[in-house]
């Protein structure tokens, strides 16, 4: 039995950790895309390091597009296997598969223009629409807490990780030569404790091996109360005080849907100011709707919130722009507004166009609420750098940027070590540290350490261990 990595080891996005049994039965765990590197993510993204039609079957953790996004190309190139998920997962991956290939073309078109002027060839997106109509005839559903056999050495379990809607750590029971079992866990992206939406990460079954994400390994996040506080202020300050724009880059899945039921409650509060709030990504509308249609996985104070506000994701002054028309108005509308926009890392999507047009202007706040990859342009803008780069030319960077953590949906330190405590330390035989950069993993690592962990390993990419 053996365990490959090959993405998501120097870097947070393009997971994908291969399993083999000792049948030569072999197993994909995730299947995402580097994100926010430009080029180099793009060659990354294009090649992969290993034979597609050889793997027997994919694991998908979850539906974001750092552990899903690449899944049509391994179809495209050759896969012809199942990919399991949970129900939820399957809903919300469908709408974000599609809006990934349109972005591919879009994008591929805008370098193609280029490219001819310069007499050059025109290149190939990544993939297509109809790719994802072929991807998405690979998909099946496996419930929570289902033990499902893939063939007769290897079955595998879902348990929530409380990340996104439908988010899940996948647990894997590998049977070798004289019966000898392995349990393998790939927590995917673990959520945090006390989400505003979703329930809580689950305990999980015993492992002897754990492949464990480390984004946060080395942070603790803003308490919430205090976040929701620091969040009031800056929309005060933005919109009453500056009379501008809030700007707030936010991936359509999750993240758009926190900070608008955030924004709910300070309306039913009567906290918040009378200012219109956009919600400005088809993707985050349809997501948004989804949510609506699966109050089962919310958690206990969400669901009874609900029975005294019936739509949490809904208020006076809160309007969802969909139409490109609609979402180019909003350049020129000269008032105070919040613009909730996609993507959370700013370098695709709607959230560039309005970072291009009002970045410079000292009126705007950008409130970046999650995680953005280093060299992503939403990296940039938080690492504090002056002027950046969108859309081939340099903006000026007047906007104030605040910046607010908690709303992240990976656990920090403290929640994965809470995550792991369901564990008998002594009996787990080595963990693997991806998803993280590496000053985050090496922290982590030591924390580990001193919770009990021995044998933590970071693997780089093309490792193999025997398990």
């Amino acid at each position: 039995m053996k365990v490959k990595f090959y993405g998501a080891t120097e870097t947070v996005t393009g997971s994908k950790h291969m399993i083999v049994s000792e049948t030569g039965y072999t197993i994909l765990l995730d299947c995402g895309l580097y994100q926010g590197n430009g080029k180099e993510s793009d060659e990354k993204n294009r090649h992969f390091d290993f034979v597609p039609e050889k793997i027997d079957a994919v694991i998908l953790s979850h539906a974001h597009i750092d552990h899903s996004g690449n899944l049509p190309l391994l179809v495209k190139k050759g896969f012809l296997g199942s990919i399991y998920c949970t129900p939820a997962t399957l809903e919300v991956v469908e709408f974000l598969l599609y809006d990934s290939a349109k972005i591919h073309e879009n994008d591929i078109e805008f370098i193609n223009k280029k490219r001819d002027k310069r007499g050059l060839p025109p290149l190939e997106p990544l993939y297509n629409s109809k790719d994802v109509d072929r991807c998405m005839k690979h998909f099946k559903t496996v419930p929570y807490n289902a033990q499902f056999h893939l063939d007769t050495s290897v079955s595998f379990m879902f348990t929530d990780a409380g990340h996104i809607l439908g988010s899940a750590a996948i647990h894997l029971k590998l049977i070798g030569k004289h019966h000898r079992i392995v349990n393998l866990t790939f927590t995917g992206d673990v959520g945090r404790y006390n989400d505003m939406l979703l329930k809580s990460p689950s305990k999980f079954p015993q492992a002897d091996y754990i492949i464990s994400e480390s984004t946060y390994g080395d942070r603790l996040h803003e308490e919430v109360p205090d976040a929701e506080l620091h969040f009031l202020n800056i929309v005060r300050y933005t919109c009453l005080e500056k009379k501008g724009k809030l700007l707030i880059p936010a991936f359509s899945l999750g993240r758009t849907q926190e900070i608008v039921f955030m924004l709910d409650k300070l309306k039913n509060k009567n906290l918040l100011p009378d200012i219109k709030v956009y919600v400005d990504s088809p993707l985050s509308t349809d997501i948004t709707n989804i949510m609506r249609n699966n109050v089962d996985l919310f958690n206990e104070k969400l669901q009874k919130y609900i029975k005294v506000d019936p739509d949490p994701f809904g208020f006076k002054n809160l309007k969802y722009i969909k139409t490109r028309e609609e979402s180019m108005a909003l350049n020129e509308l000269n008032e105070p507004c919040i613009i909730i926009s996609a993507s959370g890392m700013m370098d695709a999507g709607r959230i560039k166009h309005h970072l291009a047009n009002n970045i410079s202007n000292p009126k705007t706040t950008v409130l970046i609420v999650g995680y953005c990859s280093p060299n992503s342009l939403g990296g940039n803008i938080r690492n504090g750098q002056k002027e950046v780069k969108i859309f081939g030319d340099y903006f000026q960077v007047n906007a104030d940027v605040e910046i607010i953590d908690s709303y992240s949906a990976h656990a920090d330190y403290n929640e994965l070590l809470k995550f792991l405590s369901c564990q008998d330390a002594r009996l787990v035989k080595k963990v693997f540290l991806v998803h993280g950069e590496p000053d985050a993993k090496l922290s982590f690592k030591e924390k580990l350490n001193a919770n009990g962990f021995q044998n933590v390993l970071i693997p780089q990419k093309g490792d193999v261990y025997e398990l």
